[in-house]
């Protein structure tokens, strides 16, 4: 099934339903007025919205419209989001920058990073900086959120926690990344608030796609309107979400409604931009400079500019975009 969080006034917003093509959905309040309530009930919940969905999808519930504007994040505000770096290809591009440390760089346990979670951003919201000279970067990722998961808990429990599955930008500021590292406090001012996709999917209604506690299908990620990248989120990730959480867990309890990322997509290539049609490219503008200075002796992409806009969606075996599509235009603060 495949549900949304609607604006309704309220910080928590409105659960929904969505049928399968995204073009409708039906209230979920009768069963759970928001996500997160339906994440603290999920043994009842579940069941429920899923009849709901059933109904949608066979016509016997008409619906209403669904427009992706109309969302808010899945979670507006979170109990937490952690955020993993589980693809090597984008540690070995990344470790050269200012800031990072090649010790950091390790295929044994997996590094994570506590984010703020209290201002989730929509799929449609823009995004706001302070200045334009801070090098604002998109990072096209893969997310899940979860049940309760005990301390110490084993990949089974750690597995069998995922509730729902979505696509997620974690958006950065690199120029503010060195800071922030070299304090000894990790991520803070250069990580400002993450964007969703409007919508969330049961492991068990993608298919074929999730296996192996992975996502295995492309994300396309345009900026714009350019292609910028269509990595397989499949491919290449050292560490599954069941690794990811079970170190997330390993000194402390995960309440339900924890978001735990995968990290920047990355499949390993040599390619630069811009990249032909069936190429791999990138789920962020830094890749994209490390391989350029790898190859031309200097980076030649810029970063995001205010009016730039980016597009982010995982695609069907039939092109369609699954959760729907993160579609961002870049803009100052207003003072």
């Amino acid at each position: 099934m495949k549900l949304a969080t609607l604006r309704n006034n309220r910080p928590d917003g409105q659960l929904a339903v969505v049928s399968g093509d995204l073009s409708r959905y039906v209230s979920a309040g009768r069963v759970a007025p928001t996500l997160q309530a339906a994440l603290d009930d999920w043994p009842r919940a579940a069941p429920a919205l899923a009849d709901l969905a059933r109904q949608l999808d066979a016509g016997e519930i008409a619906g209403q419209a669904f427009n992706a504007a109309d969302a808010h994040a899945p979670l507006p505000r979170a109990y937490q989001w952690i955020d993993g770096s589980a693809y090597m290809s984008h540690l070995e591009r990344v470790r050269s920058l200012k800031g990072s440390k090649d010790e950091e760089l390790q295929s044994i346990r997996p590094l994570l990073y506590q984010g703020g979670s209290d201002s989730l951003s929509a799929a449609t919201a823009p995004i706001i900086i302070p200045s334009d000279d801070l090098a604002l970067d998109f990072e096209a990722e893969v997310g899940v959120i979860i049940g309760p998961v005990p301390m110490g808990a084993t990949r089974e429990q750690a597995a069998a926690a995922i509730r729902l599955v979505t696509v997620l930008n974690d958006v950065s500021l690199r120029r503010l990344v060195a800071d922030d590292l070299q304090n000894g406090f990790g991520f803070f001012h250069a990580k400002p608030s993450t964007s969703f996709a409007p919508v969330v999917i049961t492991p068990d209604s993608l298919g074929a796609a999730w296996h192996d506690n992975r996502l295995h299908l492309p994300i396309r990620i345009e900026v714009n309107g350019v292609l910028y990248g269509q990595p397989n989120a499949g491919i290449g990730m050292h560490f599954d979400f069941a690794d990811l959480i079970v170190e997330a867990a390993r000194t402390r309890n995960l309440a339900a409604g924890t978001i735990i990322g995968g990290g920047t997509v990355s499949n390993p290539h040599d390619q630069t931009l811009p990249i032909k049609a069936d190429g791999i490219g990138f789920a962020c503008i830094a890749e994209a400079r490390t391989a350029e200075k790898a190859k031309y002796g200097r980076a030649r992409t810029p970063f995001l500019k205010p009016g730039d806009r980016v597009r982010i969606g995982a695609l069907d075996a039939g092109g369609k975009s699954l959760f729907g599509d993160i579609d961002q235009a870049v803009a100052l603060l207003a003072n």
